[in-house]
């Protein structure tokens, strides 16, 4: 079996995009069928297409509903590479960059004016996001020139616009209805925020853990060696926000853990540093979608993020990240409230994955099991 795919970079993440129908033709559970094609379980994902990273085991699904209020519908899964496994439970706003400019790629929707408006909907959290490609003169440029922080080369430049992100997946922007709460790991009481919009966030604060917030450059090392700590953080926060039943329930990919502290009197750069884990590791950038639950955050009175910042109305928030600064910006469109950031997209690789024969054979056993 062959599967056609896209090997597309969004933001500071690279992913797999597949469509549906393509998919379908499998005949696999995805569960199955994505961490083979990928090479999990293998910290190397060597007999597959994954990058042996968490910001490069990614897939994207895109379908074109037949909602005609949506242009795009697309599903993210966060491929395992240790485990082969599948985590359903997020979305990625990295990658969530390439849907829009995948969809004017393949004549889904046609380019419109200097920058062209697409309505694409979430399906892992039902978020809708207002995506907004550069087309100057009614087309992609023909060489990218887009810049951001954390990618060397420029790509297409897409506006992500998250509409009412707050609750998607608790149902409230704080889950447990309080702006702090109190969690005991490692033997010690932190005093953390948990914030569900755009994706479910817990925030630490810097100095509880010891980071030095005057030295920004040395949080990595800080971090590495308490992150069996703030593990159990993470994974006490998802019982708390009714998202996992035990500690040990909790998924991999969320919620999100954000380690925050006030920037640097001499660094004027940003609002706020900010280092986040990904798949229990420093992302080396920002989960964008952690980024709006930040955003949020911030203007949230009692919050962490919210004493360690300030109360700040401005529009633009400014987040220093191991990759530089990201800016998130927020507005009000048409009665709904729109929190998004500017990334950069790109096709690298148009492809054919062939999928093993030995899952093929796995796939056909259970068929025919299925028909007995």
């Amino acid at each position: 079996m062959k599967i056609k795919a896209e090997w597309m970079r969004g933001g500071t993440s690279k992913c797999w995009v597949f469509e549906t129908e393509h998919l379908d033709k499998a005949n696999a559970n995805l569960d199955d069928l994505l961490p083979r094609l990928f090479g999990s379980p293998d910290s190397r994902q060597i007999d597959g297409v994954g990058g042996a990273t968490s910001t490069t085991s990614k897939a994207m699904i895109l379908s074109r509903p037949a909602d005609s209020e949506v242009d795009v519908e697309f599903t993210f899964a966060q491929v395992g590479i240790e485990e082969a496994a599948v985590d359903w439970g997020s979305n990625c706003g990295n990658c969530s960059a390439v849907v829009g400019l995948y969809a004017i790629e393949k004549g889904w929707v046609v380019p419109d004016g200097d920058s062209t408006r697409i309505v694409t909907r979430n399906t892992n959290t039902g978020q809708i996001i207002i995506q907004r490609v550069s087309t100057p003169a009614g087309a992609l440029p023909i060489v990218p020139d887009a810049q951001m922080p954390g990618v060397v080369f420029p790509g297409y430049r897409v506006g992500l616009g998250f509409q009412n992100p707050a609750g998607k997946t608790t149902g409230q922007l704080l889950p447990t209805g309080s702006p702090t709460d109190t969690i005991v790991a490692g033997g010690t009481r932190w005093t953390v925020s948990m914030v569900d919009a755009g994706a479910p966030v817990v925030i630490v604060r810097a100095e509880e853990l010891g980071l030095d917030t005057g030295r920004y450059e040395t949080w990595k090392d800080g971090v590495e060696l308490q992150l069996d700590t703030l593990d159990q953080i993470r994974r006490q926060a998802a019982v708390r926000m009714g998202m996992a039943a035990t500690p040990a329930e909790a998924a991999r990919a969320v919620p999100k853990l954000a380690i925050v502290g006030p920037p640097e009197v001499p660094y004027a750069g940003g609002d706020v540093n900010v280092m986040m884990l990904s798949m229990g590791k420093p992302h080396p950038a920002l989960a964008i979608t952690g980024s709006i639950a930040l955003t949020l955050a911030v203007r949230t009175p009692g919050t962490v993020l919210n004493t360690v910042a300030g109360n700040t109305e401005e529009s633009v928030l400014k987040l220093r990240t191991p990759a530089g600064v990201i800016e998130t910006w927020s507005e009000e469109q048409d009665g709904s409230l729109l929190v998004g950031v500017d990334r950069t997209a790109r096709t690298i690789a148009s492809s054919i994955i062939h999928l093993p024969e030995t899952l093929g054979n796995v796939v056909e056993a259970s068929l025919a099991t299925a028909t007995r």
